[in-house]
């Protein structure tokens, strides 16, 4: 097939077209560069075109003959302040915006979108009776003084998580997220005028080789490699038992490679995952043994928009693409010590 791949230069798009290319796929390649995610200095790799996804004239043309767009290009990560809002309504919702209304002019009716867990905001949980409960937003009150755990709003007993399945409602929490959700819900506008098609693939917590290192928007992992390498203790949040699925980007790239070759009808939402939870703690004491660095500091820090669990069901994946993630996490992450992490970075509010 004829691929357009979008943010085909980042951490996940890299791997994406690797795998893209290795089963035999013909590659559209194009990125950006935004500075804030490669470094001021930094060139589009080879066979890889500078294109920003918001200029409808430059997509257009690159649709033609396409048979599936795998749009990957987004500013990512939790989002530092609210003057990053802007920068993700822009290069997510306008961009994923125009790649749409750019699909429907060229004829190209299929869509994989990299989707978020962040999609969700808080996980899902039971009570002791095991009867579903949505809880609120955790109080101030309670994080300053250690209780971590969400609690049921009518007893006040601690809630247990559960595996969050795709029919979960869409709650964000972060600029970030709420820019995902909107993702989500022009695709699935997109697939209610055009007839076409969207799979929406949710990553939970990706980590692997060529992740970003040292800046705010990187992810937990690599913060903690980082902390590791200066010869500093991980600084963990809470205290430390956040369960969160961490998956590998190599089995991102497989989640993709069969969304492409395996269409699905309609709007479609799935979740990328190990399916193995680990808590947060668990992840800094993994990377901290594997590199014989100093021991994991639990802070009782906190985060007042975090939410506490968030760990997914991966049976729809399993059951409508046959994907199902190869990398143990401990395992995974255990190699992720010693693997290579961008070396340049952009840093600030990811403007441009």
């Amino acid at each position: 097939m004829r691929i357009l791949l979008t943010g085909a230069a980042g951490f996940i798009g890299a791997h994406i077209h690797r795998a893209l290319a290795r089963a035999g796929h013909e590659v559209i390649a194009v990125d950006l560069m935004l500075p804030a995610a490669h470094g001021p200095e930094a060139r589009p790799p080879e066979g890889v075109h500078r294109i920003d996804v918001r200029d409808i004239e430059s997509l257009v043309p690159l649709l033609h003959g396409i048979d599936v767009v795998c749009h990957q290009a987004a500013v990512v990560g939790a989002g530092v302040s609210v003057a990053d809002a802007p920068a993700y309504a822009s290069h997510n919702d306008l961009g994923t915006a125009v790649v749409l209304a750019a699909m429907a002019d060229a004829g190209c009716h299929r869509l994989v979108l990299a989707s978020s867990m962040v999609v969700y905001g808080e996980g899902c949980y039971r009570n002791a009776t095991d009867e579903m409960v949505q809880p609120g937003q955790r109080t101030r009150t309670d994080l300053e003084q250690g209780r971590f755990e969400q609690r049921c709003p009518s007893t006040g007993d601690a809630l247990h998580w559960v595996p969050v399945p795709e029919d979960t409602p869409l709650r964000p929490r972060s600029l970030y997220a709420a820019s995902k959700v909107a993702q989500e819900h022009y695709a699935a506008a997109w697939v209610a005028a055009t007839g076409g098609t969207v799979t929406a693939l949710r990553y939970h917590n990706v980590y692997g080789d060529g992740m970003p290192r040292d800046t705010p928007y990187s992810g937990v992992a690599a913060i903690f490699r980082s902390a590791l390498a200066a010869g500093r203790a991980p600084l963990v949040f809470e205290d430390g038992r956040q369960a969160r699925d961490f998956v590998h980007v190599s089995d991102i790239a497989a989640a993709n490679l069969a969304a492409v070759e395996q269409p699905l009808p309609g709007f479609v939402p799935l979740n990328v995952c190990s399916g193995q939870p680990i808590t947060i703690g668990e992840v800094a004491t993994v990377l901290a043994d594997a590199c014989h660095g100093p021991a994991p500091l639990i802070t009782g820090d906190y985060r007042p928009g975090d939410v506490r669990h968030i760990v997914a069901s991966p049976d729809a994946a399993r059951r409508l693409l046959g994907f199902s993630a190869e990398i143990d996490p401990r395992e995974g992450l255990a190699d992720f010590a010693f693997a290579p992490l961008r070396a340049t970075a952009g840093v600030g509010t990811p403007t441009g």
